[in-house]
């Protein structure tokens, strides 16, 4: 039992210079909710080299020195949205995984609301064709024949 505690404990040290072997570095905060700003600050912005990998993952450059920028920015006390917002001016809009609702994405957001209210506009046209081509069709003695069975169910 004292082995395996040794060997989780071993593991555990190690667990930072594997992060440093991969490339990506461990910062030191004295707060944990900075290192958690930090954490989903850098996680909520796409590296742009790497393209769909956050900067808090990716060994890119670019990534390396988008979490510089996010540590140096919170290190000098700017909130959340300064930081992202600022980063957004530096790198564009693009590295954000959730895009803004702005004039410019508008269309973005639109889009599938638009689809949506058009298939169901599209539905409903469909349905009202159909229901009024199959009442069109009868011959006259069908129809009598339908009128009847309807009141005779109506009236039950």
């Amino acid at each position: 039992m004292a082995l395996i505690r040794w060997l989780l404990f071993a593991l555990l040290l190690t667990l930072p210079a594997a992060a440093v072997a991969v490339g990506i570095e461990v910062r030191d905060f004295d707060d944990p909710v900075m290192q958690e700003r930090y954490r989903d600050l850098t996680g909520s912005m796409r590296c742009p080299l790497c393209e769909n990998q956050a900067i808090g993952d990716s060994d890119a450059p670019i990534s390396g020195d988008m979490r510089d920028r996010v540590y140096a920015l919170l290190q000098d006390g700017k909130s959340d949205t300064e930081i992202v917002n600022h980063m957004v001016d530096r790198f564009g809009e693009y590295i954000l995984y959730n895009p803004r609702l702005e004039n410019r994405t508008y269309l973005l957001w639109g889009i599938p609301v638009a689809l949506l209210l058009a298939g169901a506009l599209l539905v409903a046209l469909i349905v009202r064709t159909r229901r009024n081509a199959s009442a069109a069709s009868l011959s006259a003695d069908e129809q009598a024949r339908l009128d009847e069975l309807t009141k005779r169910k109506r009236s039950s």
